[in-house]
């Protein structure tokens, strides 16, 4: 995963029901639990976890 990679983001960090978008903003490599993400929905509201808790988004190009 890099900046600007699409991704879903687990109910886990938003408290919601499903898996929603947003856009990665920032990687970290932190050294006592590894690889930190933070991604931005379009709304604005942003997100950060471990790598776990991101799916990248697959699109469909057939």
């Amino acid at each position: 995963m890099k900046v600007g990679d699409k991704v879903l983001i687990s109910p886990d960090l938003t408290h919601l029901e499903e898996w929603i978008e947003g856009k990665i903003i920032e990687v970290e490599q932190n050294p006592y639990v590894g690889v930190v993400i933070s991604a931005e929905t379009s709304d604005g509201n942003v997100f950060f976890g471990y790598q776990d808790l991101f799916k990248t988004t697959v699109l469909c190009t057939h």
